[in-house]
């Protein structure tokens, strides 16, 4: 059973590692009043231009910072729609959503079956990787999960205790109070966007570039849509974005896991979904969203003459 354990553990964290890069992208964006639905959008583009651009110059960072700039500028898409045309923000992100699928699907048909050109591969850390159990848990995986686990404080830290964090925190609570003080709504939710979207792109580029290295259509395979119920499941916080996506990867790996014990693997693919609908469904209400502490402005446009 121990083992069976530690296997899983194993597993979960290169398989809530994009999960967690969404999320926290996500994280940022919400906290400045901008829902953002197009994240698996991002996440399907990040993944096609990491592995198309790694295969065109052998190099897989250069993959990586691809990846990670055309959910940037996908975001930007988003941003421009629902910040300055004040499109409303679900129907910009649905579309943003449509948009990656599609454009993804076009575009990455030269690569299917393509073998890697590269991937980016497990980098032990000297002394902590020697560790018993704990070693071969967390200290054996590829750059980009620890990269992932260091942003989190960073960005804790950023949103919390920093200048630039209350500043965001402001406009996403109360956008017409930020904008008096003399803060510049729209930029700061333009940055915000486009922060999130960087992670997204980064999110699908990690999972064609290292978790499974290879350009499959669909490869995200709901991924975006998980990332927006880890958010609320995260209470908008980054810290608590590290359990949740750690614990719905667990949850995916769960349904490979477990099909040798003969249960049905569809039953089994519907995990991750079942768990984000049950979070969707408690937060639903707008009680509940107060008490968890979304912020006061989501989703609410901003123009300075109204």
């Amino acid at each position: 059973m121990v083992d069976f354990v530690l296997s899983v553990l194993r597993v979960a964290i290169p398989a809530g590692t994009p999960l967690l890069f969404g999320t926290l992208g996500e994280v940022y964006a919400e906290r400045s009043g901008v829902l953002n639905l197009g994240i698996e959008g991002m996440m399907i583009m990040g993944a096609m231009t990491g592995f198309g651009v790694t295969h065109a110059t052998g190099n897989v960072w250069l993959g990586v910072v691809a990846a990670a700039l055309v959910g940037g500028l996908l975001a930007l898409l988003h941003a421009f729609t629902s910040v300055t045309l004040r499109v409303n923000q679900v129907v910009s992100g649905l579309g943003l959503t449509m948009l990656g699928l599609g454009l993804s699907g076009m575009l990455g048909k030269r690569y299917i079956g393509q073998p890697p050109a590269a991937r980016l591969g497990a980098v032990t850390l000297p002394v902590l990787s020697d560790l018993p159990v704990l070693g071969s848990l967390f200290f054996r995986f590829d750059p980009l999960v620890y990269l992932a686990v260091i942003l989190v404080p960073v960005l804790w830290f950023v949103l919390y205790k920093t200048r630039w964090g209350v500043t965001l925190r402001s406009v996403g609570e109360n956008p017409a109070a930020a904008d008096a003080l003399g803060v510049n709504v729209v930029a700061v939710r333009y940055l915000a966007v486009f922060f999130g979207g960087v992670m997204a792109g980064l999110g699908g580029g990690y999972l064609s570039l290292a978790h499974t290295p290879a350009w499959i259509e669909g490869m995200t395979a709901g991924a975006g849509w998980i990332v927006i119920a880890l958010t609320i499941f995260a209470m908008w916080d980054p810290a608590r974005a590290l359990v949740g996506a750690y614990l719905f990867g667990g949850v995916r790996v769960l349904q490979f896991r477990l099909q040798p014990l003969g249960i049905s693997p569809n039953l089994l693919n519907m995990l991750p979904f079942i768990l984000t609908i049950l979070v969707l469904l408690l937060s639903a209400g707008e009680t509940m969203r107060k008490r968890i502490g979304a912020p006061e402005a989501l989703m609410q446009p901003y123009a300075r003459e109204e």
